[in-house]
């Protein structure tokens, strides 16, 4: 999910630039003549070069993905030239870097992008479309970062290819602008034949755009569908924060593109969002709904209300924030909380799911290794990082993501619970004119303080960060369930674990290392061990072992056979009860706890 970088964004920053650096300027060329097989050709023109030697990078890390993703990895046929069009020999200080010597304050470098994993953080190109991330596409220059930037397409002949991006469009066809380095890395973009929508909100005496630019395979009726719900969650995110932010241009573009093949994906941006999916809107419109709601809330909540630890976004190294439990956590929460208030799932369907992030927290070992600031700091070792070594994640990790989630509604019900006529909705609105709407970076303290200023009470949020932001200690969800007019419901199932099973050839094999406090840990069990037999009955599918469970109860011991590495061996297993747990409604609670009920899923004051 994309960060950007806060401070960069100001669109007046060049007024104190040097004039010598007021001359400088970059150039992009981008053209796609082998798109069949995945390539682009790119151009970047740096001028007004300063430096005797001229260091030309390509990024390591893309704002939103912690991890370092290599971009390099995907650039060859590099040339490099001087203003006169003099061949220049670079030297590779390191596998990310051209360094350039003997220019004449000119400097061309011409390069063959791969590009085929068209998500949010990296690129993709095909005979139907250029889905590009910037910090996957474009060389950048060390010391140019103020330079202002234009970008002109080429596309193939013969495709009615339109542009989505939250860059300045100029006069001349396919090409675009932006201030400078950072507004550029922020800036994705799809050029393809794409079925556009929009439409305008009136917000405090402002007229803005939001538009829908679609690279899909469905209907017009089903593109339809999907605007009339993007208005409503787009509605209700406004109501949160009482205002849209200040976009920049007065447009907003949500960039999607549903074909089979694309990796699911959401990214953010400070005035866009990239959603991929291979899920078409015929059957997969709500889930795709989803991702739009989650990456739009974030124009808020860490595009603007946005953490110090990420300033400045560091291009040349993994990046590392304490504070992803609420800027992705508390954006997963609303992100599916929003669709409920819009009407785009039911209330229902919506309290079956939001117990989810409770019972991951409630199951999860990794509470008891890292606090969620901790957890949060886990980002670069997860977010899309790759590596061959297998880890004990399983046992000491949960996602900030679902962490931040379950934070969320424990704080949410807190203060509707404990202080009157307060809700999670007063304190991110307070966090927006503190932090956000004047785009000062906050810190864990700064949290703090918001917290304690929106409920009068320091102690309690004293008590509340220690507890649960820098503590490892879990939210009484139970209790404040109930008074909310909820209860938490468990299952009385019995169950060999939490782990998930692969069935094939009359056994089970376990598909994930195991959690320390699950049965088939206990029994000395774990990933690619295979289940054979559960008191002497074959265990042939998932509906088998369903069927068995049903005649016993947590606590009963079994005799499981299996094979460990090659060997047959008969070990003991105590039954675990079932955690799944669900929120549902209590028809026996009072007014008041009916009302707070209400008030938190439409959204309504109570």
């Amino acid at each position: 999910m994309k960060k950007t970088l806060f401070a960069a964004f100001a669109l007046g920053a060049m007024a104190f630039i040097s004039p010598a650096m007021a001359q400088q300027s970059v150039n992009y060329q981008v053209s796609f003549e082998n798109a069949a097989h995945h390539e682009a050709s790119v151009t970047a023109t740096f001028k007004g070069v300063q430096a005797p030697v001229l260091e030309v990078r390509m990024a390591r890390s893309s704002p939103g993905r912690y991890a370092l993703h290599e971009f390099a990895k995907n650039v060859y046929n590099v040339q490099v030239t001087d203003g006169q069009g003099r061949p220049l020999t670079p030297n590779r200080p390191n596998l990310h870097q051209w360094n350039v010597a003997g220019h004449d304050g000119t400097v061309t470098v011409k390069y063959t992008l791969f590009a085929d994993h068209p998500d949010g953080t990296y690129a993709g190109v095909s005979p139907t479309h250029a889905h590009l991330n910037a910090p996957a596409t474009f060389m950048y220059a060390n010391g140019m970062e103020q330079a202002p930037v234009q970008i002109t397409f080429r596309p193939p002949a013969g495709q009615n290819w339109t542009p989505a991006t939250q860059l300045k469009p100029e006069t001349a066809p396919f090409t675009f602008s932006a201030p400078h380095f950072q507004y550029l890395m922020d800036s994705p973009i799809e050029l393809a034949n794409l079925q556009w929508r929009e439409w305008t909100v009136q917000d405090k005496g402002r007229s803005q755009k939001i538009r829908i630019g679609m690279h899909h395979g469905g209907t017009a009726q089903e593109l339809d569908e999907y605007t009339q719900k993007a208005k409503r969650i787009v509605q209700e995110a406004q109501a949160v924060f009482g205002e849209l932010p200040t976009f920049d241009f007065g447009e907003y573009t949500f960039i999607a593109c549903y074909l089979p093949g694309t990796p699911g994906d959401g990214m953010e941006h400070r005035n866009s969002t990239v959603i991929t999916s291979s899920r078409p809107l015929k059957n997969g419109m709500n889930s795709n709904l989803g991702t739009l709601s989650h990456e739009f809330f974030h124009a808020w909540n860490v595009e603007r209300i946005r953490p110090q630890s990420l300033e400045p976004f560091n291009f040349a190294d993994a990046n590392m924030s304490g504070e992803l439990w609420l800027a992705e956590g508390f954006t997963s929460y609303y992100g599916t909380l929003l669709m409920a208030r819009a009407g785009v799932t039911s209330q229902p369907d919506y309290l079956k799911s939001a117990g989810y992030p409770i019972l991951a927290v409630s199951v999860s070992p990794g509470k008891d290794y890292f606090s969620p600031v901790e957890m949060s700091m886990q980002a670069p070792f997860v977010d899309a990082s790759r590596s061959v070594d297998p880890t004990n994640r399983t046992n000491t990790y949960i996602s900030y993501y679902t962490y931040g989630n379950a934070i969320a509604i424990g704080l949410d019900f807190t203060l509707r619970t404990k202080f009157k006529n307060l809700s999670l909705d007063d304190y991110m609105r307070l966090l927006w004119q503190r932090h956000g709407k004047p785009e000062k970076p906050y810190t864990l303290p700064d949290l703090e303080k918001a917290l304690a200023d929106l409920t009068k009470d320091p102690g309690f949020a004293q008590d509340f960060f220690k507890r649960h932001i820098y503590g490892k200690e879990m939210i009484p969800y139970a209790a404040l369930a109930n008074q909310m007019g909820l209860a938490l419901q468990s299952s009385k199932n019995a169950v060999l674990g939490w782990e998930g099973l692969r069935f094939q050839n009359d056994q089970a094999t376990i598909a994930q290392g195991t959690f320390v406090n699950s049965p088939l840990y206990k029994a000395g069990l774990d990933r690619d061990d295979a289940l054979l037999t559960m008191n002497g009955q074959k265990l042939t599918s998932q509906k088998t072992l369903d069927s068995l469970l049903t005649h016993h109860k947590p606590g009963d011991q079994m005799q499981l056979e299996v094979l460990q590495q090659g060997t047959k061996k008969t070990v003991p297993l105590t039954l675990a009860q079932d955690p799944d747990l669900k929120l549902v409604p209590l028809e026996k609670a009072s007014k008041t706890e009916k009302a707070r009920r209400e008030a938190w899923l439409s959204g309504k004051s109570k």
